[in-house]
């Protein structure tokens, strides 16, 4: 053909440490496809890179590697696969011996079938750990331009783009199987996961709907949000020393309506149900994925031993590296760590910042509506802040956890992968919460009181700027409390990472496909060798990189995070996250499938550290929600003063209301006279006292019992709440066994039946003596027979 160069050279290992094993015609005939490519310009065949292009195929060659060269006008193609040896020496280390001397009937059972997913996994690591004699590895070569590209071929995905990458299969069920042959058990695991996890949100989804919605039954029967309506006569204090008016309590009518929405009675046990359900969901997981691994029969498989396997292949002299620990190494890490995390915690006082210049902007503003509406408009563009910095930290975040994990040296890649995950999650978590915990638990809790202003780090006044009228009173929650402001910044926040974060995950890779094949259609050459237009169409699609999966099981981490923290200020968590699962299900497939080249498959039993990363998750919910319950919430108050204050305990009527004459009591009073500048507030003539929300007694302003008593009270209930909350997590754990019954005992059935089986040919071996009939061997559990247990199998 022309333009083609085929090199097909066959080498035996060196040395006769492995015996090879016998592969049948079948597989040998499926050992002659082509399933990884590497690329490389055209033109670095004409300078001086093209010596070291050829000394890494060589060595390829040497380890049993078979390549074939295609040119194309631009690129050269190098079709990679492996020898029949390399599968045999693969086979070799990793099958178990079943007794002390190997029978062939023995073997059969542990036979390893060479797959398309085999091939390319051996093919890519090899790749990968290859060194030239010069010591230089394929990413080295990346740098400096030798090669431009490498990636397994798509080939048979035509069944998956038809019953599985499509967006009219959303509700279809996921053919795991064929996920798993195609793009090995890591991905098929991932997507079983979520689909698991979709199907999990739909009673959480219901319940925080029903609480939502129970609080528009009491839209206008609260007696609070009547109170506040009705209250016309309240006059709320300026926000700062030098603020332009004061505010009627009846303003604020409308927020306090909406906030009765989700800070109502149904608020705590709704925040108690999302622990019980995070500890549910992980259990069932737990079984589930137990019933998955066995039908894919890697129960007992090991990935540090395939890895050492791959290294031995890769380089038959590989020394193993033993596992190390540095405390010097250990130390530096942490403080690195620590130091980003207050990089993160510091981005919080960045948003306290633009609050109080956002403030200062808008009550100044030329717009009517900024001027009148300064802490929605507030609140809302800091949301906006805080989402563009979450953006720009991810960026900087991924960067400082790869530094921090070549500085550690792991082991293993697998190791790396582990730690990797463990530093971006524990930065990514403060970036994406450090906003919301601010909210929640700092803002409007240091503001001091009206006349005596909490000053921005105690020396800048933006009142000296005479463009600002605003004072720099630290910034303050709604008058209708801080949870608008944190079901607010929840909303804006995961509302744009669902909807937008997915367009912009989808538009990007497709728009990125298009361009490239525009490009590529442009030069008016098309390939008449079916193959070579086959390579080429693989190689126009979107590159990927290791971190492409660890990028959407990320993405889902800090998902559920949102869906589990801070749940009690936003019930509808569970139902925004329920509809982005069925579009990311469908989104991904479509991205793997369709507009990604082949991602590597690799094997896995479980989803790893993320399994480590959710249970710590469901541990801070159920610390946040009771935090938000307590603090943030008005649960509490409102408790108290039915109990405590309450004119149900006077008059003894059931016909009042018990709650009737909360906002007063909860509201305290300020004379007008201690302003620094009474004068100076438009319509300060004829007033004398205007109230604010908290618990302080004129004239020192201290405060007052109320406060103390009210503080007690909230630190009883997070601790009765967390201690309850986590009892309840540790009985449904003990309760729901991670491993079914039935999978355990399909598992001690092939233990018990391969002992026998060992029992009976070592008494064959020693005369027959006792050997009895042979033990019929068992065959291996059908998908039928492993999943035909039912939910309630224990």
């Amino acid at each position: 053909m022309q333009g083609e160069e085929s090199l097909r050279i066959l080498v035996e290992p060196e040395g006769d440490s492995f015996p090879l094993m016998e592969i049948s015609t079948c597989e040998t005939e499926a050992s002659e496809q082509w399933d990884y490519v590497l690329v490389a310009q055209r033109h670095t065949q004409r300078d001086p890179r093209q010596a070291r292009q050829q000394q890494f195929l060589e060595e390829l060659r040497r380890k049993g590697f078979h390549i074939k060269v295609i040119r194309d006008q631009k690129q050269v193609f190098f079709g990679i696969r492996a020898d029949n040896s390399v599968f045999g020496l693969y086979r070799t280390l990793l099958l178990e011996p079943e007794g002390p001397a190997p029978h062939a009937e023995l073997a059969a059972p542990t036979t390893i079938p060479v797959t398309t997913s085999l091939r390319i996994r051996i093919v890519n690591f090899v790749v990968m750990n290859n060194k030239t004699s010069a010591g230089e590895t394929f990413e080295d070569l990346m740098k400096d331009g030798v090669f431009e590209a490498r990636f397994p071929l798509h080939k048979g995905e035509g069944r998956l783009k038809k019953t599985w990458a499509r967006w009219r299969h959303m509700f279809r069920e996921q053919p795991v199987d064929e996920i798993r042959n195609y793009f090995g058990e890591k991905v098929a695991l991932y997507f079983v996961w979520l689909g698991w996890y979709t199907y999990m949100l739909v009673p959480a989804a219901l319940t925080g709907l029903l609480v939502f919605l129970s609080g528009f039954s009491l839209f206008e029967a609260s007696q609070i949000s009547k109170e506040i309506c009705e209250a016309h006569d309240i006059l709320m204090c300026p926000l700062g020393d030098h603020s332009r008016r004061y505010q009627r309590l009846s303003e604020t009518c409308t927020f306090a309506k909406l906030t009765h929405l989700f800070d109502n009675d149904g608020t705590v046990v709704f925040a108690i149900f999302m622990a019980l359900w995070a500890t549910v969901f992980l259990e069932i997981w737990k079984r589930q994925r137990a019933r998955v691994v066995l039908h894919w029969d890697l129960y007992v498989w090991d990935e540090e031993q395939e890895e050492m396997a791959l290294q031995l292949i890769n380089c038959p002299d590989y020394k193993l590296r033993p596992y190390q620990h540095s405390y010097l190494r250990s130390t530096v890490i942490l403080v690195l760590t620590l130091l980003m995390i207050c990089l993160m915690i510091g981005m919080a006082h960045v948003l306290v910042v633009y609050r109080v210049l956002a403030s200062a902007l808008f009550s100044s503003s030329a717009v009517p509506f900024l001027e009148e509406q300064v802490t929605t408009a507030v609140v809302v563009t800091g949301a906006l802040v805080h989402y563009v910095t979450i953006i720009i930290m991810t960026k900087i975040n991924r960067c400082v956890a790869l530094k921090l994990c070549d500085f550690e040296m792991p082991r293993t890649f697998s190791e790396r992968e582990s730690r990797f995950t463990i530093r971006f999650f524990t930065l990514q978590f403060f970036t994406h919460f450090s906003s919301l915990i601010y909210i929640a638990f700092i803002l409007g809790r240091i503001n001091g009181h009206p006349g005596k202003s909490t000053r921005l780090a105690g020396l800048w006044k933006l009142e000296e700027d005479p463009s600002l009228i605003s004072s720099c009173l630290a910034p303050q929650c709604h008058a209708s409390g801080c949870m608008m402001d944190l079901f607010v910044q929840m909303a804006i926040i995961m509302g744009l990472k669902q909807t937008l974060s997915n367009c912009v995950e989808y538009l990007v890779p497709w728009v990125t496909h298009k361009c490239r094949s525009l490009r590529a259609s442009e030069s008016g050459h098309l390939p008449r060798d079916p193959e070579l237009r086959d390579w080429r169409r693989n190689y126009l699609l979107n590159p990927v990189n290791t971190f492409s999966l660890f990028d959407e099981f990320m993405e889902m981490m800090i998902q559920y995070g949102f869906t589990t923290i801070f749940v009690a200020a936003f019930p509808l968590a569970p139902l925004l996250a329920l509809f982005s699962n069925l579009v990311e299900i469908r989104l991904d497939a479509i991205k793997m499938v369709w507009l990604q080249r082949r991602l590597v498959p690799r094997k896995a039993k479980d989803i790893g550290t993320w399994l480590q990363v959710l249970e710590t998750i469901g541990v801070l919910a159920v610390i946040a929600n009771g935090m938000v319950i307590a603090f943030t919430s008005e649960f509490i108050p409102r408790v108290v003063y039915k109990y405590r204050y309450s004119p149900c305990l006077k008059e003894g009527n059931s016909t009042v209301d018990c709650l009737k004459g909360y906002v007063n009591h909860s509201l305290s009073v300020f004379h007008t006279k201690d302003f620094q500048d009474p004068d100076g507030i438009e319509g300060s003539e004829n007033v004398t006292l205007c109230r604010y929300r908290d618990y302080r007694n004129p004239p020192d302003y201290n405060f007052s019992e109320q406060f103390w008593f009210l503080l007690a009270i909230r630190l009883a209930f997070v601790i009765l709440f967390e201690h309850v909350a986590l009892c309840i997590k540790l009985i449904a754990a003990w309760f729901v066994p991670d491993i079914p019954q039935s999978v355990k005992n399909k598992v001690l059935e092939v233990k018990y039946q391969r002992l026998r089986e060992k029992m009976w040919h070592g008494r064959q071996r020693l005369g027959g003596v006792g050997a009895g009939s042979r033990p019929p061997m068992p065959a291996h559990p059908t998908p039928a027979s492993i999943f035909s247990a039912r939910s309630t199998d224990v």
